[in-house]
């Protein structure tokens, strides 16, 4: 009887132990990669979508989007980044994001119609290609396999504002030339695209010294990202606007 006592008290104060440990990660704002309910400051809604670059992997959580979040709210926008991930420090006032450590192009796209029905994005910033690369997947088809993602954003999202970036050095060879090789094919695969895909040249904007590890930045390279990204959605306002409410919608507010 007594042994049957303890197992039940061991039980609940497990439990309990348990449910107190997970009211603790979920209020804290600083941590890499558990769920979290999604935040929204009811802006226009930014999807940050791709790899560990994205995640903002090592040393840095939140990578660039601490810093594309700081400069978008003092410019006086207000944006609600959107995704199944969540993380980064209490500077980064919002922590979704769809970047996922070591995903290929081919991951992503297995799963773009859901989180997009999911987050309902206005704005699409898309960095992937690293691990294709890194992982040595038919890296000949990687540009291929990039334009079949960009075609099946569109085809769930046809008003959506999609960056493409030209993907970040890596350090060292063949990884180097392989990233200028896919980049090479970006631009053609951009402009056949359409008017709502924008080419963003991220590769110029960070050296092989702005790596931690030769394939992630330092925080300082995340923020030259950001800066990037920035330039990228002040160049087509609307990616920062809402999209216009549909005549029905209107309708429906009378």
């Amino acid at each position: 009887m007594l042994r049957t006592s303890s197992r039940r008290f061991a039980s609940l104060l497990g439990a309990l132990l348990l449910a107190l440990g997970a009211m603790l990660i979920g209020s804290s704002p600083s941590f890499a990669g558990q769920a979290a309910p999604a935040e929204s400051n009811g802006g226009v809604r930014i999807m940050p979508l791709g790899d560990s670059i994205t995640d903002g992997y090592t040393p840095y959580p939140g990578g660039y989007r601490v810093n594309l979040w700081q400069r978008l709210g003092a410019e006086g926008h207000r944006i609600d980044f959107v995704g199944s991930q969540f993380n980064g420090p209490a500077a980064l006032g919002d922590h979704d994001h769809e970047g996922h450590p070591g995903w290929r192009i081919d991951q992503l796209d297995a799963n773009i119609v859901n989180w997009l029905g999911t987050s309902d994005p206005r704005t699409v910033l898309l960095h992937i290609g690293t691990n294709d690369i890194n992982q040595n997947y038919d890296v000949a088809n990687a540009p291929a396999r990039l334009s079949t993602l960009i075609d099946h954003i569109l085809q769930q999202k046809p008003d959506v504002e999609l960056f493409v970036a030209e993907i970040i050095t890596e350090q060292g060879e063949p990884h180097a030339t392989m990233v200028n090789t896919f980049n090479a094919a970006i631009p053609g695969i951009v402009a056949s695209k359409g008017p709502h895909v924008h080419l963003v040249d991220m590769h110029a904007a960070l050296t092989e010294a702005d790596l931690a590890d030769g394939v992630h930045p330092k925080q300082e390279g995340y923020d030259k990202m950001a800066a990037v990204w920035d330039r990228a959605l002040a160049s087509v306002p609307q990616s920062l606007q809402p999209l216009p409410a549909t005549a029905g919608a209107a309708e429906l507010v009378h």
